[in-house]
């Protein structure tokens, strides 16, 4: 497929890199995105040889193509389970039904098989829990070394996980943005930085996320889409998928996006709210959905250019929705994070509040099992 030779393009200046550099972003400073991709998506994107994530590969930079069965343990292609709450016609993607429990794996999948065809022997990363959980996995996969760090307080299931796949694992003092810090320093020092949040390869394997809805629903997709939001991993991925659905002609429209965070970990809301380009770090004042309690998203300006050109918005979950959600899903059957609960509470207030009748879409991003302390 023409256009599938892929680089690096800073989001600021618009300057090219190569996809082999171990660069985490421009020499401006700015970040980094995948350029060069002819990704409108249409009957021919999909691959019959896989299942999940590499069914759209066709639709990824090729430098994957020599690594991806290597790296595949079948993420993706993940139940769309139906929920009916308070009226509303919930289908939950259940993409905590991951090699890893949680939706990570799409975005690691493909980012370390580009790692492997990069050369790469060893790289770095931070994280509150799950996305060090994939990582660390497809790196053991791949015979790529890899260091973890991790905040001090992060679920000791996360971290006893990250020790499974044979990672080492640095608890950092502080907080999230802490630990963010130490891993820039390493990154800055040379160390090639396996980053959910600044690499854009990671964000090719989450836009599966949407083509997959589009196929489980019979090529449409539901008119509401809602995503927990912390460093945007998910929404910057479906940014790109519907995109790519819409520049090929398989959607009319866009369907509503509704980004939602934790009332006490809230800076894109706010700034969303306040009409700004650019997200304040706030404090984070503690929140059950750890997965999302991130005070200074990196892509904050980013994300809100996605929303605002998707037509989508912001929404709060306070913690007792949090809470009372989580247990309402679990006596549905669903044992998810609280942070997928932190989902259906803002999501269900949007919907009540605007009277909305069709379906929401929203998903189950991490097993319960991972946050029990």
């Amino acid at each position: 497929m023409a256009g599938r030779e892929a680089f690096f393009v800073c989001h600021s200046c618009g300057a090219s890199f190569g996809l082999a550099e171990a660069r985490h972003r421009c020499t401006c400073g700015g970040l980094l995105d995948v350029g060069g991709l002819d990704d409108a998506f249409s009957a021919t994107s999909l691959c019959d040889d896989a299942h999940g994530v590499f069914r759209y590969r066709r639709l990824m930079p090729d430098v994957i193509d020599g690594h991806w069965r290597n790296a595949t343990m079948a993420e993706g292609m993940t139940g769309l389970a139906e929920l009916g709450l308070g009226g509303v016609d919930i289908r939950c993607k259940m993409d905590y039904a991951m090699p890893t429990l949680s939706f990570k794996d799409r975005g690691a999948a493909v980012l370390m098989a580009a790692v492997k065809a990069s050369g790469v022997v060893s790289v770095v990363q931070d994280s509150s829990g799950n996305a060090g959980n994939s990582i660390a996995a497809y790196a053991s996969r791949l015979g790529i070394g890899c260091e973890i760090l991790v905040p001090e307080g992060t679920s000791p299931n996360k971290i006893s996980q990250i020790k499974a796949y044979n990672a080492t694992v640095t608890i950092v003092r502080g907080n999230r943005e802490d630990t963010a810090a130490a891993a820039l320093k390493q990154a800055e020092a040379g160390r090639y930085y396996a980053s959910h949040v600044y690499n854009p390869m990671f964000y090719q394997g989450t836009k599966t996320y949407v083509y997959e809805i589009w196929e489980q629903m019979g090529g449409r997709l539901p008119e509401a889409l809602a995503v927990p939001v912390g460093n945007g991993t998910l929404l910057l991925g479906l940014h790109l998928g519907l995109k790519s659905l819409f520049a090929g002609g398989a959607i009319g429209r866009m369907p509503m996006v509704i980004a939602v965070q934790a009332a006490r970990c809230a800076p894109l809301y706010r700034a969303f709210i306040g009409g700004k380009r650019t997200v304040a770090p706030v404090v984070n004042e503690g929140t059950a959905a750890e997965g999302i309690a991130i005070a200074a998203p990196v892509r904050g300006a980013q994300m809100l250019e996605a929303l605002r050109e998707m037509g989508g918005t912001v929404v709060e979950a306070g913690e007792e929705d949090i809470i009372r959600y989580g247990t309402l899903l679990s006596k549905s059957g669903i044992f998810a994070e609280p942070t997928s609960a932190a989902t259906v509470a803002g999501a269900m207030a949007w919907a009540v509040g605007e009277g909305f009748k069709g379906t929401l879409a929203l998903p189950m991003c991490g097993s319960g099992l991972k946050s029990l302390h």
